[in-house]
């Protein structure tokens, strides 16, 4: 029976910042990135809206994964993350109207996110309830700091504001004339790009370090020992005992080695 693979916590939490980002690697939730991210304030209260969100339909999905049946787990997930989606809204509706307000139909339309529902199938429906925790939780933080670094961006730039608190010499009037470009539509794709390119950048090197850790410690482990590790047979197994099995295992290792050379029809002449 095989071993079950392990999940990493830490790992899980870690990853969805920076290697598999939800906006700026894997590319998902693009409309409402965009859309909201005209603000600090707005991409704040949407990043924490949608965590909540991953949380919650995390917790009930991976609790419910051998419940539900697989040809309506689709319909069963949409389920799950729109109530949740309902509980966020009318308790942004009672606590930060304007907030709620200001994102609009964006907060309903966080029940067909990507993000949302295709963690949903990838993950919480596959795993136990704390590695799905910390999965959403690592995809909800990393989506709510690709949203406040993209707000912060157009919005200094743009306004000249921060947090709807004017920055000096930044005002109209002021040394530098905020750019009204940078809080329309095209300012938000131009952002959108530069943010992805240095996503790629810190991802590509962090995994060209993980490949030279994994190239040293491989080549730290002789063939010998990899062969005593590997205990596929009574050899690796039992171990070396004398250089008379060492050399009968490397005999028996050159035989399987070799090709058959004897044709199909050998048996029938």
């Amino acid at each position: 029976m095989a071993a079950k693979k392990t999940v990493s916590l830490g790992k899980e939490i870690s990853k969805g910042l920076i290697l598999e980002n939800p906006v700026l690697r894997l590319i998902l939730g693009t409309c409402p990135t965009l859309a909201v991210t005209t603000s600090v304030k707005n991409g704040l209260g949407m990043g924490i809206a949608a965590t909540f969100v991953l949380l919650g339909s995390n917790l009930v999905i991976s609790l419910l994964r051998r419940v539900i049946p697989d040809k309506v787990r689709i319909p069963a997930f949409i389920t799950v993350i729109a109530g949740f989606v309902t509980i966020i809204q009318l308790l942004m509706e009672a606590l930060v109207p304007s907030l709620n307000e200001s994102l609009g139909i964006f907060i309903p339309l966080i029940t067909v996110n990507c993000i949302i529902l295709a963690r949903a199938e990838m993950f919480p429906s596959k795993h136990a309830v704390l590695p799905s925790l910390a999965e959403g939780l690592g995809m909800g933080a990393g989506y709510t700091a690709a949203l406040i670094l993209m707000g912060t961006i157009r919005e200094i730039i743009g306004n000249g504001t921060f947090f709807d608190l004017g920055i000096p010499g930044l005002q109209a009037g002021g040394y530098i004339e905020p750019m009204l470009i940078m809080i329309l539509p095209p300012g938000g794709f131009f952002v959108f790009g530069i943010l992805i390119a240095l996503a790629n950048k810190l991802s590509d090197k962090a995994g060209k370090e993980t490949q030279e850790d994994d190239t040293i410690c491989a080549g730290a482990i002789s063939d010998q020992t990899a062969c005593l590790l590997c205990g596929g047979c009574s050899f690796g197994r039992s171990g070396v005992q004398n250089q008379l099995q060492a050399d009968e295992g490397v005999r028996r290792m050159a035989g399987k080695a070799k090709p058959d050379k004897s044709g199909d029809g050998g048996d029938n002449a």
